[in-house]
């Protein structure tokens, strides 16, 4: 493949894999309530939350707190970008090259989020937006658990065997990472 012909590629994965991600957020957001549940199997529900922040829900102190992680994002995304054109450029693996082009279309779906979902559903200005998430697998609960495990547990001393709910742009990159470290280690030396 030629360096056009793989950025051209490259361009197509990164828009079809945005659009995928924004119609399932969209249509999570326009049809279902906040904290509603729709239930696919006892172990994977689509359920919807707002992330106000970064993984995990962490949160980086108010208004500037997450002006700074949009900014972030916006860079990061942008230094992906760069980086990957340069593989191209330099004839890197082709491996190396997609699940980067799947790391940047997961940041960059979370990034249309954060900048601009608050404005777009009128409950925040720009950059402040909130992370739609839906998809969530609780495999397993366990009831009363030990008391010294409360910092690990619900409200009620249960604790729940996979409990984040995230969205398919997490997925994206969780799944590009984890074939990095399996098959494309040796690249980065």
């Amino acid at each position: 493949m030629n360096n056009k012909k793989t950025i051209t590629t490259v361009t197509l994965l990164i828009v079809l894999l945005l659009i995928i991600d924004q119609v399932t957020k969209l249509l999570v957001k326009c049809n279902m309530s906040l904290g509603e549940s729709i239930y696919i199997f006892d172990w994977f529900q689509i359920h919807f939350i707002e992330n106000p922040g970064a993984a995990f829900g962490m949160a980086l102190g108010g208004v500037w707190g997450k002006i700074v992680l949009t900014v972030f994002r916006i860079v990061a995304s942008g230094a992906i970008g760069w980086y990957i054109w340069r593989l191209i450029k330099q004839g890197a693996p082709k491996g190396i090259i997609f699940s980067l082009a799947v790391i940047l279309a997961g940041a960059l779906g979370n990034l249309i989020d954060s900048v601009f979902y608050g404005v777009i559903f009128d409950y925040a200005p720009l950059l402040q937006g909130k992370v739609v998430d839906m998809l969530y697998f609780p495999l397993f609960t366990i009831q009363n658990m030990p008391s010294w495990l409360d910092w690990m547990c619900s409200a009620d001393g249960s604790w729940t065997f996979f409990s984040p709910v995230f969205n398919i742009a997490d997925s994206y990159i969780t799944c590009a990472v984890i074939y990095i470290i399996l098959f494309e280690r040796k690249f980065f030396g």
